[in-house]
């Protein structure tokens, strides 16, 4: 169950990852938790190389943060669907994820500290 939404600098410097391919690199990371949920990292978008990700036809509404649209990953070896989300416009209670851009983590797609 969702609750509470608390977002927060990410401590230290954070990289993503898919495919192989570095996206992006950042310090200026936030970490959002919302209630029992695993926080999610969000980049800044000029943080992250927008060439490798292609506007999808995805969205969705989270009623504690508004709309989200996604992108897809396109790389050489590979296409991730639906792979990254980003609230343009998102409610006044979270509007620091405004241009921030979050990943679907999964086997070809890699948040990490480093």
């Amino acid at each position: 169950m969702a609750g509470p939404i608390t977002i927060r600098k990410a401590p230290g410097r954070w990289t993503v990852r898919s495919g192989g391919a570095i996206l992006g690199e950042s310090v200026n990371a936030l970490e959002l938790s919302e209630g029992d949920l695993a926080p999610v990292i969000y980049f800044p978008r000029e943080d992250i190389a927008m060439a490798f990700l292609d506007p999808s036809d995805k969205q969705t509404h989270c009623p504690g943060k508004g709309d989200a649209t996604y992108f897809s990953i396109v790389n050489r070896s590979s296409v991730t669907e639906n792979a990254v989300w980003s609230y343009e416009n998102p409610i006044d209670a979270v509007t620091e994820i405004r241009e921030h851009l979050a990943f679907v983590l999964s086997d070809s797609v890699k948040v990490e500290q480093i």
